[in-house]
């Protein structure tokens, strides 16, 4: 699948799981696309659950939706941390408004539930958030992914290629960004 030039935005926080952010970091690149790792701070590392270095290149400050085709929120516990900025919720919101991919895997679920953009849709999410996501209003499905337009989401590490494959076709869709 063909993703040259479009740009992705991955968020990254404090507490991420590592495949959720590396797989479809590389997978994406591997496909021709740009990855643009984005945290509250541009600049500063933070450490997964295992200790794996991510740099983030750009802030939540810094990125308009306007400039990127998708956002891919990984889980672990950084989405806790990721939630808590408005712009961060915001691009997300953004995003989703401009038909755009929304991938979220594991406990990305919170920026999705704190965005507001679930009322109403198809979801699922690792097992343990499922209330926060119905409580959202998402309608939950237990399932390795699930496409609602824009929207995709999976549960947990286990469903990575299915939600790799997901994303890409979503990406694939949509015409890319001219600047």
């Amino acid at each position: 699948m063909e993703l040259t030039g479009k740009k992705i935005v991955i968020f990254v926080d404090s507490m991420y799981q590592e495949m959720e952010l590396w797989v479809p970091y590389y997978r994406f690149q591997e496909a021709g696309a740009e990855c643009v790792l984005v945290g509250a701070e541009a600049g500063k590392t933070y450490t997964s659950k295992l200790g794996y270095p991510a740099t983030a290149q750009r802030s939540y400050d810094a990125v308009s939706a306007h400039d990127f085709d998708g956002v891919v929120v990984p889980g672990g516990y950084a989405p806790d941390h990721m939630r808590r900025h408005a712009k961060a919720l915001q691009f997300v919101r953004d995003m989703d408004a401009q038909g755009k991919l929304v991938a979220a895997i594991c406990h990305a679920g919170w920026v999705l539930c704190s965005a507001g953009i679930l009322k109403g849709r198809r979801a699922t999410c690792f097992f343990a958030i499922k209330d926060d996501l119905v409580n959202a209003g998402a309608r939950y499905e237990d399932a390795e992914v699930v496409v609602d337009h824009n929207l995709v989401t999976s549960r947990q590490p286990n469903d990575l290629p299915a939600f790799c494959r997901a994303s890409l076709q979503v990406l694939a869709a949509a015409p890319v960004l001219t600047t």
